[in-house]
């Protein structure tokens, strides 16, 4: 279905779940700003909650997480995160109105569940919600019985399993044992508990994976009935992540092979009546997301592809990243540090970027292109990127009518990497970031 161009996607490219991305971030921006910001937000907000911990640590993971095996060192987080949420809380004008709120990790299920209510507790009394959707990233290896009535009782809408794979052979090579039935537990326990969108977080490009491997997965996927997939490419950065050293990098499907998977998982998703979301994530036709994607209300922030519209997002927990029209701002990474800063009443802010108005338009334009394949550029953008996208061009792979570029079907699975080509921070960078597909 899809032309292969390996020199077109030789070169690593960001996700762009921000721009400017993470990488762009400085040390000069931080919590004067976010206070500022703050100050003036008014309107829809959504709320981010990071959990740096899991009780198993995988092997591929590049996610800010940690191994909760001190439980006194949980405990001191958890009190720094009511404190950051009590600051951020008293900051924001009532006028605003936290519509969502999101669980990540890490595991927010590494916490104990009666420490999830108290969280729940906290927002209520801090923050201005107005019966906000909440969606969680659950761990099925540790979600147990006592998860799925506190997701009953606190009204989870939304909730994501890591999966990855089904494969009892490759869950053993990226460090993550997960027999079946938990995972089939996990989602009968979580439609039990009313959650109404189930999203499947699955992987290709394992070490040893096959086409069957991941078609098996799909399968599966699909006949425990999940709402949403989210079919990511593994990115083997050990040299920056060091527990990925455990992973044996000889036994990686080469290139074409990843290129291939992806084109596969892409075709059977489709074919199972799966709408495609973006590149990489696909969802029933009745999920709030695919009716995002065929309606032209898409967005993407820090946890991907979202139907979310509203202009703030603000991240809590240690390394979240918080999100204005005009600033982004993340928190101290460390949590060491993270706790040291919030027991001196200072908001953990750490690194930021202002956007410039330059920034917003490049931003919108590639945001669009990801998740809509099209995008009106400014004539100096353009002209300036032209050097770059023309390549794309003559391949076919999108098209120029005017102002107006269009990522072709054909062109999907290129589409991080024509996006990149209006950003002028890559130009400036040596950052390695993963591969496209």
């Amino acid at each position: 279905m899809w032309p292969y161009h390996p020199e077109l996607l030789a070169t690593p490219v960001p996700r762009y779940t921000s721009y400017p991305t993470a990488a762009e971030f400085r040390g000069d921006v931080g919590a004067d700003q976010l206070l500022s910001a703050l100050e003036g937000t008014r309107g829809d907000v959504s709320l981010y909650i990071h959990i740096p911990f899991c009780e198993k640590i995988c092997w591929y993971c590049g996610c800010n997480t940690s191994a909760t095996n001190r439980r006194e060192r949980l405990d001191s987080y958890l009190d720094a995160l009511h404190h950051e949420i009590s600051l951020m809380g008293k900051r924001l004008r009532a006028s605003a109105r936290v519509r969502r709120i999101a669980f990540g990790g890490g595991s927010p299920n590494a916490i104990a569940p009666t420490d999830f209510v108290r969280l729940i507790d906290a927002l209520l009394l801090q923050f201005p919600l107005d019966n906000p959707d909440i969606s969680v990233e659950f761990d099925p290896r540790t979600l147990t019985r006592d998860w799925g009535l506190v997701a009953a009782g606190v009204g989870v809408t939304h909730a994501s399993l890591g999966v990855q794979t089904f494969a009892p052979n490759l869950q053993k090579a990226i460090g993550r044992v997960q027999p079946a039935e938990l995972i089939e537990n996990a989602a009968e326990m979580l439609r039990g508990a009313g959650v109404c969108s189930l999203n499947f977080d699955l992987m290709y490009g394992l070490p040893g994976q096959t086409m069957a491997d991941l078609e098996d997965s799909l399968s599966r996927t699909t006949k425990l009935g999940a709402d949403r997939v989210a079919l990511f490419g593994y990115a083997h950065v050990p040299h920056l992540i060091a527990r990925q050293r455990r992973i044996d990098g000889d036994e990686l499907p080469d290139a074409r092979m990843r290129f291939s998977m992806a084109a596969m998982g892409h075709t059977f998703l489709l074919e199972q009546g799966y709408e495609p979301v973006g590149f990489d994530h696909f969802a029933r036709p009745g999920d709030p997301m695919a009716q995002a994607a065929l309606s032209g209300r898409l967005h993407r922030n820090f946890q991907g592809f979202t139907d979310d519209a509203a202009p703030v997002l603000l991240g809590l927990g240690a390394s979240a990243i918080s999100s204005f029209p005009e600033l982004l701002v993340q928190n101290e990474k460390n949590t060491g540090r993270y706790r040291m800063l919030l027991s001196q009443d200072r908001l953990p802010a750490a690194l930021g970027v202002i956007r410039s108005a330059d920034d917003r338009s490049r931003g919108c334009a590639i945001e669009q292109l990801l998740c809509h394949g099209r995008a009106r550029i400014g004539v100096t953008v353009l002209n300036e990127a032209m050097p770059g996208l023309a390549p794309y061009l003559e391949a076919g792979l999108c098209e120029l009518d005017g102002d107006k570029l269009s990522i072709r079907p054909a062109g999907l699975p290129y589409s991080r990497s024509i996006a990149a080509q209006f950003d002028p921070y890559r130009r400036q960078s040596a950052r390695r970031f993963s591969s496209a597909v």
